[in-house]
């Protein structure tokens, strides 16, 4: 599979909200990628690593976010689990569960729930080592400015503390396990 040409079928090619798209997936695709040969005894399949952190935010332009070039009709948080829908129709079930599980550090259905956040009631938490790897790695970019610079840990830690206690510690748990 080639997620440029999945990406290409869904983007116009070089227009702002691709090049946000794909500079943003490579740098967290580098990063897992990294991890994923760091640690071979996590047996990560390196090829799915890379090939779905170039597709795990490919439903953002669902969503209605302008800086990002996206003008759908949606709320940013909708964009994992519009990816999934979207990636399961381009056959791609494995890969799907990476969009839809990657938000914040994974939803859980309580949290869904008890947010009132307008997605499936479902639990979105990340459940394969593939699945843990990426959505740590997306952590530490960002797709505003310097796509390509990795936050510091520090940041990163402050910035899901403000979604609260359980989203901080998984993240602190995969330091522990990636770094």
């Amino acid at each position: 599979m080639n997620p440029i040409e999945i990406i290409n079928k869904y983007y116009e090619p070089n227009s702002k909200g691709w090049v946000i798209l794909t500079e943003h997936s490579k740098a967290v695709r580098d990063f897992a990628i990294n991890i994923a040969q760091k640690y071979p005894e996590l047996k990560a399949d390196s090829e799915f690593v890379s090939e779905a952190a170039m597709l795990h935010d490919i439903g953002i332009f669902y969503t209605n976010a302008p800086s990002l070039f996206c003008f759908g009709n949606k709320p940013y948080i909708c964009h994992g689990y519009l990816g999934r829908e979207l990636l399961e129709k381009e056959g791609y079930p494995k890969h799907a569960l990476v969009c839809e599980r990657h938000t914040g550090t994974g939803l859980s259905l309580e949290k869904i729930i008890t947010q009132n956040l307008p997605i499936p009631h479902r639990n979105m938490l990340p459940v394969t080592i593939e699945e843990q790897i990426i959505c740590f790695a997306d952590k530490f970019f960002r797709k505003s400015k310097n796509l390509s610079k990795p936050q510091k840990i520090n940041r990163v830690r402050n910035n899901l503390l403000k979604h609260g206690e359980s989203q901080l510690n998984r993240f602190d748990k995969w330091v522990n396990l990636f770094m």
